[in-house]
């Protein structure tokens, strides 16, 4: 596989605020180009930042698919956390349209994907239609159209992760639920914060949903996408659950890895779609 140049990276501000950027990829040839909006993972913290998915999308563009790959303000910032890493996805997001008026971008086929914290902004991103319609996460009317979604070991369910952290926390005293830090307070203390934010409770999506997990996953376990599954199909979305044998949590977004074919394969699927 060759790499691809640094050329090709163009980092482009959706807004005015320091981390509303991404680095847009563009496929050698004249196009236009299927999108995948790629958003990466770290429980939505500070010190994870859009560059460890660099080989992921340089993969992912070098296979004919241009690539978006967003950075959005995050806890332990300024301003980070609820609202505003919602709103700078969904900022972002839309902000293939303006692309697309400058690069060869299908807006017909756009894809997001996203790791671990990035495949819940993923698949909140294709969900948000459901929301309220005085949701304070309401950011446009005119949100780009998203062909499909394709989540790698996502959090679809924020109340079951702050839970999972909690039962950490409670039985082997790690004090750390990055979930809790999102949404500034347990599901109890703001219910309707969780029921905004999270992909299960804006069910159903309305489009063709991939759930890739690893089985050896102690990040995100993989029951959260097997129940994920099986809710969203009665609500009467479409979904693949697709479980990696003995991948862990990172595996996913490598490449070399047994996974990759996999991604590359739903990816082609939700095209053809």
């Amino acid at each position: 596989m060759k790499s691809v140049t640094k050329r090709k990276v163009k980092r482009i501000q959706y807004g005015e605020e320091a981390n509303q950027f991404g680095d847009l990829r563009i496929p050698e040839g004249e196009g236009p180009f299927p999108v995948a909006i790629v958003i990466h993972g770290g429980f939505w913290k500070a010190h994870f930042e859009l560059e460890h998915m660099n080989a992921f999308v340089n993969a992912l563009t070098e296979n004919g698919i241009a690539t978006w790959n967003i950075e959005y303000r995050r806890v332990g910032q300024e301003d980070g956390g609820w609202p505003n890493t919602f709103l700078d996805s969904a900022k972002a997001a839309d902000f293939v349209r303006t692309l697309a008026k400058s690069y060869p971008l299908n807006t017909e086929s756009v894809i997001t994907i996203g790791h671990s914290a990035g495949g819940h902004l993923a698949l909140w991103l294709a969900a948000r239609h459901n929301l309220c319609s005085d949701s304070n996460l309401t950011s446009t009317e005119d949100a780009v159209k998203i062909k499909g979604v394709i989540s790698l070991a996502g959090v679809s369910d924020l109340a079951l992760m702050h839970d999972i952290h909690q039962w950490k926390d409670t039985a082997f005293g790690i004090i750390d639920n990055p979930t809790k830090d999102l949404m500034g307070g347990s599901p109890e203390n703001y219910p309707y914060r969780y029921e905004q934010g999270s992909p299960k409770s804006l069910l159903p999506i309305g489009v063709p949903l991939v759930l890739i997990h690893g089985s050896l996953d102690v990040n995100v376990p993989i029951g959260m996408s097997e129940l994920f599954e099986k809710t969203a199909k009665s609500a009467g979305d479409t979904v693949r659950f697709i479980p990696i044998p003995h991948a862990e949590h990172f595996e996913l977004i490598v490449p070399d890895s047994g996974a990759w074919p996999v991604i590359l394969d739903s990816f082609n699927s939700l095209l053809n779609d």
